[in-house]
């Protein structure tokens, strides 16, 4: 019996001496793929281990890594039929004693429908995008199951459309039929705080947030295939009177500017449940009435539209800490209140409403490596243009004219002028307050 037991111990030593006991546990790489249209995307990690797509979802690399191991996933392959660009976030480090949860790989093409949240009218107009053009969808406009819609996204999937209702105070729900465009009510009620006014989806599409004016604070909410639940602690405070949200490329922080605050406060998104916690030195001083945000896409740079102060702000933007810091020469200089801003997808270009002059949208070049802004040109816009989107291709830009009833739709120039797209501007319902590119 006991050479017996002195033979399992010496087998068990021996099994032993092969584990990877200090140091050796390895690590998985996963993420998750939104916007995925096409056929044929391949993603790989440190130049192997390939990976292919045919839908949107969670992924896991196959090859586990052990500690500082340094990891990049990239894209192989882009999606074909339809044509489209997926664009990796998280995607490279040093393994640190854990898996890695959060890479992003998100899909874009040119936008394919345009929606129109009509203030007056309770209702969602509704395009189909032909060259730029705005060719109103069969059906069109839809009820907003709300009163007083005013702002509203589409989930990364397209798949479906969020509507901030001010009026009723609370958030409707619209899938999106993918060959058509047209909306279908799947959510008619869940409540937000008092006077939602901006509302934004985290990059993964698992969280959707809404600033509620007049409570000052955010309501946050975790999606399920268009169903939304509160997160734990939600509503989070904010400052006064939360005007706009963006959140930055990576989906680590939420940015929102506080309209009689002045300022500007930044969460931490858990990017297990969604839950909000203000970074340090939040919130980040701006000028006098700041109403929009925008992140360029390669989460370097902040700008804000300061309405009352007449300004355009721009900020560094410290990636890993979502920290703001003021660039030389910012506030830079706005004609008449500045009321909407975008960033344009290759990160060259903020396009801004009601700028440089009254009703027009105007373009400035960011400053590569500063993130200063230089005024390019502007271009007429429709009466009171107070909300900017732009398309996922960076082909088109779109200015909602609150005051006339109707969008402004401009091709970008090679150097950002903007240019009137033929038919330009498109018949909205009664005061339109936003627009969403899907």
């Amino acid at each position: 019996m006991k050479i017996q037991a002195l033979v399992m111990v010496s087998a068990m030593g021996f099994a032993l001496s092969g584990c990877p006991i200090n140091g050796g546990t390895k690590y998985t790489i996963s993420g998750t793929v939104t916007g995925l249209n096409g056929t044929g995307l391949v993603l790989e990690i440190n130049g192997s281990n390939d990976l292919s797509f045919s839908t949107n979802g969670s992924f896991v690399f196959g090859d586990r890594l052990a500690n500082n191991a340094a990891y990049s996933v990239t894209v192989k392959t882009q999606p074909s039929n339809p044509s489209q660009t997926c664009t990796v976030r998280n995607g490279s480090g040093t393994i640190d004693k854990a898996a890695i949860t959060n890479v992003n790989v998100s899909c874009t093409q040119t936008g394919r429908f345009a929606y129109v949240a009509n203030r007056q009218s309770n209702t969602i107009s509704a395009y189909v995008i032909d060259g730029g053009a705005l060719l109103p969808i069969g059906g069109s406009p839809f009820a907003a199951n709300g009163t007083t819609p005013t702002a509203l996204t589409v989930d990364p999937n397209g798949q479906f459309l969020y509507v901030a209702n001010s009026g009723s105070a609370t958030i409707s729900v619209f899938s999106i039929n993918a060959a058509t465009g047209v909306l279908t009510a799947v959510n008619f009620s869940t409540a937000t705080g008092t006077a939602p006014g901006a509302v934004t989806i985290d990059p993964t599409g698992r969280y959707l947030y809404v600033a509620n004016l007049t409570s000052n604070n955010v309501s946050a909410y975790a999606i399920d295939n268009g169903t939304l639940t509160q997160v734990t602690g939600s509503p989070f405070n904010v400052g006064a009177e939360p005007a706009s949200l963006a959140i930055d490329p990576n989906g680590n922080f939420l940015y929102a500017t506080n309209f009689t605050g002045n300022n500007v406060t930044v969460f931490l998104i858990d990017l297990g449940n969604g839950m909000l916690s203000n970074i340090s030195g939040s919130p980040f001083a701006a000028g006098a009435g700041p109403v929009s945000i925008a992140i360029d896409p390669t989460d370097a740079f902040a700008f804000v539209a300061n309405e009352g102060a007449n300004s355009l702000a721009a900020y560094s933007l410290t990636a890993s800490t979502g920290a703001l810091t003021a660039v030389p020469g910012s506030p830079f200089t706005s004609g008449t209140n500045p009321e909407s801003l975008i960033v344009d997808p290759a990160g060259r270009y903020v396009f801004a409403a009601n700028v440089d002059a009254a009703n027009q949208v105007a373009t400035y070049a960011i400053t590569p490596n500063g993130g200063a802004l230089t005024f390019v040109s502007a271009a007429a816009a429709g009466s009171l243009p107070i909300s900017v989107a732009i398309d996922p291709s960076g082909q088109f830009v779109y200015a909602v004219n609150f005051n006339s009833n109707n969008v402004s739709a401009y091709a970008v120039g090679a150097s950002g002028a903007l240019t009137p797209i033929a038919g330009s501007p498109f018949a909205t319902g009664g005061q339109p307050h936003s627009i969403a590119i899907d």
